[in-house]
């Protein structure tokens, strides 16, 4: 993988695993189904899966872009114009998107001259576990889009970008996974990341944010502390030996601090976070730790000094109720003006024969505060 850079951090850890269970509250409105949409049903024959939002500038039209088939073909994309409480039939893309697979993300992004254009970011198989990451993007606001173009930054990719950062005007930073060059392990992870000082149009060659030598990390979430001086990073760790964990950088990502396990209230995998309005963190995710909630789409409520503190928060929220036991919380989470957090994933939504799809539920922290005993 020519284009990886050997650097950055790696890191050895021999040291027990903290508790797997928690012991906050668990506030469920998993059957409240009134709060509930499904955005894409599946059926018998259709898998929904992996979905991405996003949340424009008037702050209650909504994207939500994803899959047919677990990691499958991209394509589907749909529209709501009242933050969610409804959905568009399936919208056109270009035809190349069923070309690309593999959790799609969608952003908006804006250059240093504030344009702003939306961007969807996906993977090209070209065969042995070789992909090239790839995007289309619409300057009209989602009306249409162009064709999937490789970015030029491949390798043994997991997945495209899991979450992207914006550093200053113009200025992004990216992050995934990639197998590790030249390890025989098939399931090997390590950490990287890409900047983007053109409003998302290009990137530059792939450097390794952190290595933890003999684990798993994957899907990385990353988001600026309170005031903007500092980048968290939430890490999927794929081995089960441990929670999730956490890193913390001073520099925009140039460096990152040896990561930490997070306490089981915040384990769980592809964690998505927002700030609430009373500043608050909502962090969203497939719950992994041993609680009642376990496998299914959970959020976490505390604060961002509670993560940096390794403190468990203030409760646990179980959003909505996994039929399969696994396979869920790909999610996305958006904040609208009123504190209305809309949050949506892939799912086993009934039981029954039908296959995952996707839904999402809303909900506020005052409705959930009351919740808690």
């Amino acid at each position: 993988m020519s284009d990886f850079k050997v650097t950055g951090t790696a890191v050895n850890f021999a040291r027990p695993s903290l508790p797997k269970t928690s012991t906050i509250p668990i506030v469920d409105i998993s059957q409240e189904v009134s709060r509930q949409v499904v955005i894409a049903q599946g059926t018998a024959e259709i898998y929904q899966g992996h979905p991405t939002t996003v949340l424009m500038s008037d702050n209650h039209t909504m994207f939500c872009v994803w899959t047919y088939g677990h990691g499958g073909s991209c394509g589907p994309l749909k529209k709501s114009v009242n933050g969610g409480l409804t959905w568009s039939q399936l919208l056109p893309v270009h035809p190349s998107w069923t070309t690309v697979s593999n959790c799609p993300g969608i952003f908006r992004m804006s250059g240093a001259n504030g344009i702003e254009k939306l961007r969807v970011f996906a993977q090209k198989n070209y065969g042995n576990g070789i992909v090239s990451m790839v995007q289309s993007f619409s300057n009209d606001q989602g009306a249409t889009w162009s064709e999937m173009t490789s970015l030029g930054i491949g390798g043994k990719l997991g997945m495209p970008f899991c979450s992207i950062v914006n550093l200053s005007p113009g200025v992004y930073l990216g992050m995934t996974n990639i197998r590790r060059p030249f390890d025989p392990d098939s399931k090997s992870n390590t950490v990287a990341q890409s900047y983007s000082y053109d409003g998302g149009a290009t990137w530059s060659k792939w450097e390794k944010a952190i290595d933890m030598l003999g684990y798993y990390p994957c899907e990385p979430f990353v988001m600026k502390s309170p005031d903007g001086k500092q980048l968290l990073c939430l890490l999927r760790e794929n081995t089960r030996a441990y929670n999730a964990f956490a890193m913390i950088s001073n520099d925009d990502g140039k460096t990152w601090s040896e990561p930490w396990e997070v306490p089981a209230p915040l384990s769980g995998d592809r964690h998505i976070a927002r700030y609430a309005q009373d500043g608050r963190i909502v962090c969203v995710f497939r719950d992994k730790s041993m609680d009642s909630s376990r496998h299914h789409f959970v959020g976490w409520v505390g604060t961002y000094d509670d993560i940096i503190n390794k403190r468990q928060g203030q409760y646990k929220i179980k959003l909505l109720h996994n039929y399969r036991v696994w396979d869920c919380g790909y999610p996305g989470l958006e904040i609208l003006p009123d504190g209305t957090f809309v949050a949506t994933t892939y799912l086993k939504y009934r039981e029954g024969e039908e296959q995952n799809s996707v839904a999402c539920t809303r909900f506020k922290l005052s409705e959930t505060d009351s919740k808690v005993q």
